[in-house]
């Protein structure tokens, strides 16, 4: 399977027009067409209709599987360039929000640095396919266990920072007295779904023992990245939420009480390319500013 027929092909059902596709491929809408047969022909199966476009049932399925294909091709040509790659004087960083922890920014050089807000799952993404020189991605862990993060490419995953979790609610809650708070005394309770100002729902639906999807109803959704707004919004009563204890603490109108059970903390760990072991350079790991950053980060 050609990997340029199917960027067309992804390009094609993603737009649901040929010509829409030419033009953000930079090609004709005649090479877009037969990029499209060509692959239909070796697959021998329609991936296309054509009045409207739209993927057949067999074109579905092929989009399942071209999203992580094609991030893999990206991901190898990226690993591969390292080797040959002349030491870099800048450092692109991608971060989840949750991740910019302060252990996390101190270790940053003085200068020449790029740091990019990502969502969680885009941040491994970023540093396979060479978009930034180092990750930081965060997320909920047992103590002391590495996060599960998206096999994309070959990545070297470092706990770098670990803190305790806290519910976030209205100083004036009847939970807000307790000294700690259970995950299952909360199933019922209503929730800000918050994907990057907090830990999102998702995630706490993975991790408790109830019946799969049970509970954790979405109250409010707040789509922004500032966690001082999500814990405002908690404090006004629109629904729980879970953040590091840090920076759950000392807010006014809110109160923060420790998660106790399960066990849990947030964890943020720094990704780098190649799978870890040798020497930098013979791993097509980073050096100059983003092997400084990695060494800070990891004394």
């Amino acid at each position: 399977m050609d990997p340029h027929l199917l960027r067309t092909y992804v390009s094609v059902a993603r737009l649901a027009s040929f010509s829409e596709a030419a033009r953000e491929l930079g090609y004709t809408q005649s090479a877009v067409s037969q990029h499209i047969a060509a692959l239909e022909s070796d697959l021998g199966l329609p991936l296309l209709s054509r009045r409207p476009v739209a993927p057949t049932p067999a074109g579905r399925r092929l989009l399942e599987h071209a999203g992580a294909l094609l991030l893999r091709l990206d991901a190898a040509r990226a690993d591969l360039g390292r080797f040959a790659a002349a030491p870099r004087a800048t450092l692109s960083v991608a971060a989840s929000p949750l991740a910019l922890h302060p252990r996390t920014l101190a270790a940053l050089p003085a200068t020449g640095v790029t740091l990019r807000g990502l969502p969680r799952e885009r941040v491994p993404e970023a540093v396979a396919t060479g978009e930034a020189d180092a990750g930081l991605v965060d997320g909920i862990a047992a103590p002391s266990d590495p996060l599960r993060l998206p096999d994309v490419a070959p990545l070297t995953a470092t706990g770098v920072a670990e803190e305790p979790l806290a519910v976030v609610l209205p100083a004036g809650h009847p939970l807000a007295g307790r000294t700690g708070l259970r995950l299952d005394d909360l199933v019922d309770a209503r929730w800000l779904d918050a994907p990057a100002a907090g830990v999102p729902l998702g995630q706490l639906r993975a991790v408790h023992a109830g019946p799969a999807g049970r509970g954790f109803r979405t109250a409010l959704r707040y789509e922004g990245t500032d966690t001082r707004t999500l814990v405002a919004l908690a404090a006004a009563g629109h629904g729980l939420a879970l953040l590091p204890l840090p920076l759950a603490a000392g807010v006014p109108d809110a109160t923060a009480v420790p998660l106790v059970a399960p066990r849990l903390v947030h964890r943020v760990e720094l990704l780098l390319p190649g799978s870890g072991g040798g020497e930098a350079g013979e791993r097509g790991e980073p050096a100059g500013p983003a092997d400084e950053f990695a060494r800070r980060l990891k004394s």
